[in-house]
């Protein structure tokens, strides 16, 4: 995780969706309680039942989700299908894109520039 800069790991069981493995997980239930890291497997520690989403989740309800659980990371379901990951960077990322537009289209109103 720390090699490639990542917070959390998505756990697959052949090619279903098993659950979360994210640092919080190490944190609390490897460090915490003493165990090695070596001796420990991912599925002792991993979330099994994390929160998820569907591909139709808007944005401001997986903000929501995420402050309300306190969690960074949300799975994307499709039926029982995985189809990806959200983080709270990507939120963020889109709440910082949707909002440049948002000023540009209220500078362009108020300098007379309109399309």
């Amino acid at each position: 995780m720390v090699a490639q800069n990542v917070g959390a790991l998505i756990v697959m069981d052949h090619d279903k969706f098993a659950g979360m493995f994210t640092e919080r997980d190490y944190a609390r239930k490897v460090i915490l309680k003493g165990k090695a890291s070596r001796d420990t497997l991912v599925r002792e520690i991993m979330s099994e039942h994390p929160v998820v989403v569907t591909p139709d989740t808007t944005i401001d309800q997986c903000m929501a989700l995420m402050t309300e659980k306190y969690i960074r990371h949300l799975p994307v379901m499709d039926k029982q299908q995985l189809v990806g990951l959200v983080s709270i960077g990507d939120i963020v990322k889109c709440m910082i894109d949707e909002q440049k537009c948002i000023i540009e289209d209220l500078e362009h109103y108020i300098t007379g520039h309109h399309e």
